[in-house]
């Protein structure tokens, strides 16, 4: 590997890229951004410290000779972030592999991405995957939770066990529709019709799509809504749950605003039976109509909570949240999905990283670094139980 400090080539300047970009920019002294239109890209440089640099530089994935042109400029020992749409993010690898360069995306690992590990061991690099706001935060504060409920010795008893994570973005004011787009509904809309896994008093449980099973969730006072979303069966095992004998609940979710299902219940009727053509226009019309207005503040609530309770009726609870907001570039959904993926580049920058295809750090000790870097950024962890 090279002795030159290493480069950071970030691929996309959208929503939730600014506040991690500028930051990298920031720290290290230089970064360059990669993307078909440069417009955004642009007015990010802008916010960068005096004495340091954001390159802005085009890339088209569709043409060969844009892609050589990117390819040309990675040297080995870089650092590629891929922040494009989640189907590009296997190609973006190859291309790390093959110019021996690490790579970060903040997009869920899947069986391609997994498919390259071999061929990245062997090369001395890094995939890393997962490190966003969820997947990403999410990981670091249950590793902190699970690390925490085993140091107690509730773990491993027999005791029965709740385990839940949920997040969700909304806007900062409550509004009769409850949310709003900042870019395509048509993501949103499919993810609803997904049937999701999950363990519910005990056993697995498949739950066909989301507004099937919608429940109240308080939230330090606060009563949201939520509900289980994917297939959370994976993460037992990947969060250190799956010697647990008597593991009640077990769930990973989305949280909505309360009033969420009465506000789209005409929504679920017509998913029920919908075309791909009505699905576009639906997408469409609730742009239109919901999207944020410029400066409008979002936000973002993250809640991880494990509760044990033993035979003889002893109860440890423990959790943590983060309850950010923000707005313009600087949103809070950018912020937290961003500077989390900053933490990954930052920690291959310090070669703390394993190499091969991973996600986010499940050292503790790693994940308490980042969440002190998060907190340097102003994304804070409340933490009941728990000691960071």
């Amino acid at each position: 590997m090279s002795s030159k400090k290493p480069s950071i080539h970030w691929i996309g300047a959208g929503l939730a890229s600014g506040p991690g970009l500028v930051s990298l920019a920031n720290k290290w002294g230089e970064a360059t951004v990669w993307d078909l239109v440069l417009n955004r890209a642009n007015e990010l440089s802008n916010y960068v410290n005096e004495g340091s640099t954001l390159n802005v530089r085009s890339l088209n994935l569709g043409d060969e000779a844009s892609l050589r042109n990117f390819s040309d400029a990675l040297n080995i020992g870089d650092i590629i972030v891929s922040m494009l749409p989640t189907a590009f993010h296997v190609q973006a690898a190859k291309i790390a592999l093959a110019e021996q360069c690490h790579m970060v995306t903040s997009s869920y690992l899947n069986d391609e991405m997994l498919a390259l590990n071999d061929e990245a061991v062997s090369k001395g690099l890094s995939i890393v995957n997962e490190v966003g706001l969820d997947p990403g935060i999410d990981h670091l504060l249950t590793h902190v939770l699970v690390n925490e409920a085993r140091n107690a010795g509730v773990l491993g008893q027999g005791n029965e066990i709740e385990f839940v994570s949920y997040c969700g973005g909304f806007p900062a004011e409550e509004t009769p529709f409850t949310y709003k787009f900042s870019w395509t509904p048509l993501g949103v809309l499919s993810a609803l019709t997904n049937p999701a896994q999950l363990i519910s008093n005990g056993s697995e449980t498949t739950i066909p799509t989301a507004w099937e099973n919608v429940s109240k969730l308080p939230v330090h006072g606060e009563m949201f809504e939520a509900y289980a979303n994917r297939n959370s069966l994976p993460f037992i095992a990947e969060y250190g749950l799956d010697g647990e004998t008597n593991l009640k609940t077990f769930v990973r979710g989305t949280l909505r605003m309360s009033g969420w299902k009465e506000a789209w219940k005409d929504i679920f009727k017509v998913l029920e039976n919908i075309t791909p053509e009505d699905l576009k226009a639906l997408s469409d019309k609730l742009m239109a109509e919901h999207s944020y207005d410029a400066g409008e503040e979002d936000r973002v609530l993250l809640y991880v909570a494990i509760t044990s309770k033993s035979e003889g009726g002893e109860t440890w609870e423990s959790s943590l949240t983060v309850d950010a907001k923000g707005s313009g570039w600087q949103s809070a959904m950018a912020n937290t999905v961003s500077y989390t993926v900053a933490e990954a580049v930052n920690a291959l920058m310090a070669g703390r990283l394993a190499l091969g295809v991973q996600a986010a750090p499940h050292d503790v000790t790693e994940a308490r670094t980042w969440l002190k870097g998060l907190e340097a950024n102003g994304i804070v962890v409340k933490a009941v139980n728990v000691d960071l």
